[in-house]
C-alpha cells in the first residue's frame, strides 16, 4: 500500500486544518489506518499515536486530541481524513499516515505532512 498525505500548513492557534491520506495499491487489504505525529526532537519510533480507524469503523483517539480531532474515511476514494479543530501550538508536528494490512505484512507509512500552529 502506498500512502500520500496532504493538507498540512501553518495556522494560528484556535484554527482548523484537514489532513488527507490517499491510499493506492492494495488499499482493500488495509485492516487499520490512522495518524501518528512526530514533534521536534522525537523519532518516528517515539512519536505519538493521534488516532486510528479499523476496518469495521471503530475509532480511537489520543488523550491530547480527543474532542478536538476527528478521523474519517471515504472508502470509495481510498482516502483517510483527519479534521483538526481548536488547534494548539503543541499540535505542531509532522503528521504521518499509516496503514496496517489484514494478515501478514508490514506497516505502510506516508511521507509526512508538516503542521505548524502559531500562538
Amino acid at each position: 500500500v502506498q500512502l500520500e498525505e496532504s493538507g498540512g500548513g501553518v495556522v494560528q492557534a484556535g484554527g482548523s486544518l484537514r489532513l488527507s491520506c490517499a491510499a493506492s495499491g492494495r488499499a482493500d487489504s488495509i485492516h487499520t489506518t490512522g495518524w501518528f505525529r512526530q514533534r521536534p526532537g522525537q523519532t518516528r519510533e517515539t512519536s505519538e499515536i493521534v488516532s486510528y480507524i479499523t476496518w469495521n469503523g471503530a475509532t480511537s483517539y489520543g488523550d491530547s486530541v480527543d474532542g478536538r480531532f476527528t478521523i474519517s474515511r471515504d472508502i470509495a476514494k481510498n482516502t483517510l481524513y483527519l479534521q483538526m479543530n481548536r488547534l494548539k501550538p503543541e499540535d505542531t508536528a509532522v503528521y504521518y499516515c499509516y496503514a496496517d494490512p489484514q494478515g501478514a505484512g508490514g506497516r505502510s507509512w506516508g511521507q509526512g505532512t508538516q503542521v505548524t500552529v502559531s500562538p
